[in-house]
């Protein structure tokens, strides 16, 4: 168990940062709502990156939160100490303002003075340099971190304390290394924290042992990123402002201050791990990858049914499908059988874990309990009936093994059991053929879908996301002041927008909403920000996404006839940008599209 209890963590790392003059970023959903390049929030930086590229922040230079994220590439990782697909991110930025040696010494001071670690489990990692671009070395970072460790009786030499690694290790940007990088694209050097455990080395790893080896001594717990260049033809240059992007692994943190490997050993997955043991009378220590996948994957069903999906077979909704059947099937594993029922505990258990952190167990228990209790009924019906399927085969191929998969979502390890009693073995690599087939199929349909939060800045869509104002706007012109946005998705060919309203809108009405959206763009209205308090924003009547949380200061955008006079704008609304200049820039608007989703929720398509 955790020396320092999750929420007692959060608590630090806010009090640490804030006494150093930093401001909280309120964290965004799981589900970005206005970012049609990624499925989910993958990273605490999601929603910074137009200011970490230039954009003023409405709370200052100096930032900090602890944002939830979910990485469904992961999902064939998880069964080791440290892999999942739910994680939270803490953590600080600078925009423009400290850098290298205030943001190294500040966090080994928060690991080591605040949370008690030891220093001498401490080890580091910078950027080694690139010949062929002519980038230097760190060595900066590496003069900083040998006074920081010297301050703590620690002498910190090269290839010991402090190792040094190529671009693949030690670089980023949004494109990768420096080679990957388009012309006009920031990037720098990042420096890297581990804590090193009591655990033996394994060999089949490499002949010696070091901060990036994959046997499980080391495990990284926090990253600094250098956003100190631009990418030119010349080459590249320095920044006029440096950036510091800081995120560390809460999960990995919390293990690191009890020394223990496994971060399923701490308080984040004790009362999860106790219900799955109860429900399937099996223990953690003899079943200990199974139950990890079950504990990982219901806690990311969980808080994905907390941010509004529902399991489907498409996007966030097949994800999340996909979480609850892999839980189930491994349920199936442990105890031979899984009833839906035996989800409500694990659900209460997430829930009691994050209890005034995330969640109102009273509240929110009900609801969640129905939506997977609903989906794994479901699930256990087809299951069935992939039983009866089963019956029926008398040869068994890898080919027919995966159409199992696939219709039924009979994992191969149960279908090789199933036909092992009947003397039979499974052409495994036949299987996977069909298996990696289908992955290349789904991963060039939805590739754009995981850029990590970085969305498509292209003059359409830039034009779409300005266009969408207007369109709110309209709506609550012609169906009155129920009018709410339920999100958006943009690309460069069309935009899409959902939105709730108790009047239920006719044809007419949406040949009206588009007519005014024209008209609009045919003024050629400002498109202008201020960054003013979010009680002044509501005041004068800006809209807001209602599933988001604000700071205290907001960046509201305008379309209006003349900036200085806000108050009369056409629309008012917050939001994070990129926008046209004026609304001439957009053309036209033409619904093509209409229909109704859900029970007061409608989506209209338009280009």
């Amino acid at each position: 168990m955790s020396k320092i209890a999750h929420k007692k963590l959060r608590t630090l790392f806010a009090d640490f940062w804030k006494k150093n003059g930093h401001k909280e970023v309120p964290p965004i959903s799981l589900v970005p709502f206005d970012d049609p390049t990624t499925l989910f929030t993958g990273s605490g930086m999601q929603q910074l990156v137009p200011f970490l590229l230039g954009n003023p922040h409405p709370l200052g230079k100096r930032l900090y939160n602890i944002q939830r994220c979910l990485r469904s590439q992961d999902i064939d990782e998880v069964g080791d100490n440290r892999h999942t697909t739910f994680f939270e991110m803490m953590g600080n930025w600078s925009l423009g303002d400290y850098f290298k040696k205030e943001q190294l010494n500040w966090f080994f001071s928060f690991l080591v003075d605040i949370l008690g670690i030891d220093p001498k489990r401490l080890y580091v990692s910078v950027f080694a340099g690139d010949k062929e671009y002519g980038l230097e070395r760190d060595d900066e970072s590496i003069d900083i971190w040998r006074g920081i460790f010297k301050k703590y009786g620690i002498t910190a030499e090269l290839g010991e304390r402090i190792f040094v690694y190529p671009a693949e290790k030690n670089w980023w940007s949004r494109a990768g290394v420096p080679s990957s990088m388009p012309l006009n694209e920031p990037g720098g050097p990042d420096s890297e924290v581990f804590y090193k455990f009591d655990v033996k080395h394994n060999p089949s790893f490499g002949a010696k042992c070091h901060p990036n080896c994959d046997c499980g001594k080391f495990l990284e717990i926090g990253n600094s990123v250098f956003m100190q260049y631009l990418k030119t033809k010349k080459g590249f240059v320095p920044l006029p402002n440096k950036n510091v992007d800081f995120g560390g692994g809460l999960e990995r943190i919390l293990a690191a201050t009890c020394n223990q490997p496994d971060i399923f050993l701490t308080d984040l997955y004790s009362e999860i791990i106790k219900a799955i043991s109860k429900v399937s009378g099996r223990n953690y220590t003899d079943n200990t990858e199974t139950i990890r996948v079950i504990a990982d994957h219901i806690k990311a069903s969980v808080f994905l049914v907390k941010d509004g999906v529902l399991p489907s077979n498409k996007e966030q909704g097949y994800v999340l499908r996909r979480l609850l059947r892999r839980s189930a099937m491994k349920m199936h594993k442990l105890k031979g059988d899984f009833k839906p029922s035996d989800f409500d505990l694990l659900v209460n258990s997430v829930l009691l874990t994050y209890d005034d952190v995330y969640f109102n167990v009273e509240k929110d228990l009900d609801n969640i309990q129905k939506i997977i209790n609903n989906e794994l009924t479901k699930f256990k019906q087809a299951l069935e009936r992939g039983l009866k399927k089963v019956e029926k085969i008398s040869n068994i191929t890898g080919k027919t093994a995966f159409d199992l998969y696939q219709n039924y979502g009979f994992p191969l390890e149960l279908t090789e059991e199933i036909f092992k009693e009947k003397g039979q073995i499974i052409n495994r690599d036949e299987f996977y053929r069909e298996f990696n087939h289908h992955k290349e199929i789904s991963r060039k349909g939805s590739i754009s879908k995981f850029k990590g939060g970085l969305a498509d800045k292209s003059k359409d869509t830039v034009r779409y996301h300005t266009a969408t104002h207007l369109l709110h706007q309209a709506l609550f012109d012609v169906l009155g002041d129920s009018v709410r946005q339920e999100g958006s998705n943009i690309t460069a060919e069309r935009l899409r927008f959902d939105f709730y309203s108790l009047n239920s809108p006719t044809t007419e009405n949406i040949k009206k909403v588009e007519a005014i959206v024209n008209k609009k763009i045919k003024e050629d209205l400002k498109v202008c920000f201020k960054i003013i308090n979010k009680e002044e924003a509501l005041k004068i009547g800006a809209k807001a996404f209602f599933k988001a949380k604000y700071p205290d200061k907001v960046k509201v955008y305008f379309i209006t006839k003349d900036c200085d006079k806000i108050k009369n704008s056409y629309s008012k609304e917050f939001c994070g940008g990129p926008h046209v200049d004026r609304t001439s820039e957009i053309g036209s608007i033409k619904i093509y599209k209409f229909k109704k989703i859900g029970s007061n929720t409608y989506r209209i398509y338009a280009r």
